[in-house]
């Protein structure tokens, strides 16, 4: 239930995902952001990535694309630490989550 209408408000599984093959698992909400799971599957393991996402007053939803190194061998294993690491990230970032990336910019 909760999927279906957090697929509509955000969308679907993110613009121009690199894990088309991989489904995204229902968002878990965390002090306002929307935490999706969407790991990267390599040589029979998962590679802990997805969605930190957050409506947006204009409508248009702010999304920040969350990757890390750890591989973990089961689906469910990934999604848990995926989310546990994207909490973490958001209690140490928060808003400035969905800021541009200095290093990103040209000089």
């Amino acid at each position: 239930m909760f999927k279906k209408l957090f697929s509509g408000l955000f969308g679907g599984e993110g613009s121009g995902a690199p894990n088309a093959g991989v489904n995204a698992a229902d968002p878990v909400e965390y002090k306002g952001f929307f935490i999706i799971s969407q790991p990267d599957q390599q040589s029979g393991q998962y590679r802990v990535s997805g969605w930190i996402k957050q409506p947006s007053d204009s409508g248009e939803p702010r999304e920040h694309r969350f990757e890390r190194s750890d591989m973990l061998p089961s689906r469910d294993a990934c999604d848990a630490m995926m989310v546990t690491k994207a909490q973490r990230y958001i209690d140490e970032v928060g808003e400035a989550i969905f800021e541009p990336d200095p290093r990103q910019a040209s000089h």
